[in-house]
């Protein structure tokens, strides 16, 4: 017997768990200060993360994805994007949005229910947070083949879960970014855990980035807790892109160190002492070490970042509170050219009970607009 053909799966690292480089640095990283700004950005995500969660507990917001322990990923994969690739997140990557110009106000109107958090004022192109499992994919494949199409030097970025490889949406579309030789980006942030089924019991492949093999693709692991790694091995997928080389697969092992969401409860499934270990392997610990051990960080920047991000966040949090909660009529009016019959008597149901007519009328509108900023203060917009 003959081998028709061999492959082989790649990893980068730069960075150990204990701040040791393990090999040299790429160039952007060869000077220490360059890395603060990854840095500052991973703390800001974990800053919002944990506001977050809390106003969740408090009834301010409602069901959210934490990032801890995962901030590397998203900041890695946006700080080697440009402002005209487009991203395709799904519900955990408030990392890479931040990054790429989101603001905190607009994530949290979006964790409350308000869909004008996903009118972005920074990147206006890129979509919205995907909840269906993978579905992402498939978009971000197809928008790779409108900028082929057009000539365009873009590239579609989507990052999702290590659940979407068992996905027929993940296998779809990565086939046919395949065929067409697409500007596509592949992100998977391998954290060990599909809500609350592990890695070992989703897929019998030695790896998941070997998936991208069937497809004619590039597929590569990297350390997701090593910003640096992360930075490298995007950048270099997003120039391979740009050069019309074709898609990449990009797998990024972490783990997740919080719920699945607000609304699960992990310890129903996971062993406490994993999770302690793993919190030694996180990121932010891991560039920081470096970074003081170069002596161009030290405690009292590391507290003074730290207070500047809360207050940061804690200024976003005001602002998320202010708004007045959208109309009662804003979950019909992007349905239907004309509502039908039907649910023209469930809107008109609605104004009823609604604290906000939506007849037009201005002293409804004044009044119903003062009681649902009121009670969304006091109750919480989730």
């Amino acid at each position: 017997m003959t081998t028709t053909a061999s492959f082989h799966i790649g990893y980068t690292q730069y960075l150990g768990p204990d701040g040791e480089p393990v090999q040299p640095l790429p160039a952007f990283a060869r000077e220490p200060a360059a890395l603060i700004p990854l840095y500052r950005a991973m703390v800001l995500t974990r800053a919002f993360d944990s506001k977050a969660v809390a106003l969740q507990r408090t009834g301010k917001l409602g069901t959210f994805a934490s990032s801890v322990g995962q901030e590397a990923i998203g900041v890695g994969v946006a700080s080697a994007m440009r402002a005209d690739d487009v991203l395709f997140p799904s519900y955990r990557d408030h990392a890479a949005q931040l990054l790429r110009g989101v603001t905190m106000t607009e994530s949290l109107l979006y964790w409350g229910g308000d869909e004008r958090g996903s009118d972005f004022s920074g990147p206006r192109l890129d979509f919205p947070n995907c909840v269906p499992i993978g579905t992402q994919v498939c978009h971000a494949a197809g928008a790779a083949y409108a900028f082929k199409l057009r000539g365009e030097p873009r590239v579609a970025v989507a990052i999702f879960g290590d659940g979407s490889t068992s996905k027929g949406d993940f296998y779809e579309a990565m086939n046919m970014a395949g065929i067409w030789q697409a500007p596509l980006v592949l992100v998977i942030n391998n954290n060990q855990w599909a809500i609350s089924v592990p890695r070992s019991m989703q897929s019998a492949s030695q790896t998941l980035a070997q998936k991208a093999i069937a497809a004619g693709i590039d597929g590569l692991q990297v350390d997701g807790n090593d910003v640096i790694a992360m930075h490298q091995v995007m950048h270099a997928a997003l120039e391979k892109a740009r050069r019309g080389e074709g898609p990449t697969l990009i797998e990024a092992l972490s783990y997740r160190l919080g719920d699945h969401t607000t609304a699960d409860d992990a310890t129903r499934y996971r062993d406490s002492e994993v999770i302690r270990e793993q919190w030694a392997h996180e990121p932010l610990l891991r560039l920081r070490t470096y970074l003081m051990r170069m002596n161009v960080w030290d405690k009292a920047q590391d507290e003074a970042l730290g207070k500047a991000c809360h207050a940061q966040v804690e200024e976003a949090v005001e602002a998320y509170l202010a708004v007045p909660p959208p109309d009662v009529s804003a979950m019909f009016d992007h349905l239907y050219e004309s509502l039908p019959h039907a649910m023209r008597e469930q809107l008109e149901a609605a104004q009823r009970f609604a604290p906000v007519a939506a007849n037009g009328q201005k002293n409804g509108q004044e009044n119903g607009q003062k009681n649902g900023q009121e009670n969304g203060q006091e109750n919480g917009h989730g």
